[in-house]
């Protein structure tokens, strides 16, 4: 494996751990889009790096972009909640030390409004699923 493999240098474990958590995926789910085990996507997700082949294959089975994986923080997913549900009273100024919120936007509108589409049609499917084994 050369060095020119990686080119995520932040934590792409923990990236993956926290944009699957918020997916509402098990390690067992994304084992399971990816071919590999339970124990296998434990021990990525405290991984520091990744090959860039893996990470092509992490992000598709995620539902996210490469590049928004590599970039992402909980800080932009709090500035898109912000500015997608303004009426629910999400506040930027309660997340913490940000001092720039205008500075977290490394998305552009098109993969903001991609990435929602889909949580939105996952979310869609398992109330189908569930509405499913309430009628059984």
């Amino acid at each position: 494996m050369k060095a020119d493999d990686y080119t995520n240098a932040i934590h792409i474990g923990r990236k993956i751990e926290r944009i699957r958590r918020l997916r509402g995926m098990t390690q067992t789910d994304l084992g399971n889009l990816l071919g590999i085990t339970k124990q296998a996507v434990s021990k990525m997700e405290q991984t520091e790096k990744l090959e860039d082949e893996k990470l092509k294959q992490v992000a598709t089975a995620l539902g996210v972009t490469e590049d928004g994986l590599k970039k992402f923080t909980e800080e932009n997913v709090l500035y898109y909640t912000n500015n997608f549900y303004e009426s629910c009273h999400v506040n930027a100024s309660n997340i913490g030390p940000i001092t720039t919120v205008e500075n977290l936007n490394h998305f552009s509108m098109d993969q903001a409004v991609k990435l929602f589409e889909e949580l939105l049609k996952i979310e869609r499917e398992k109330f189908e699923k569930e509405k499913g084994k309430g009628e059984e």
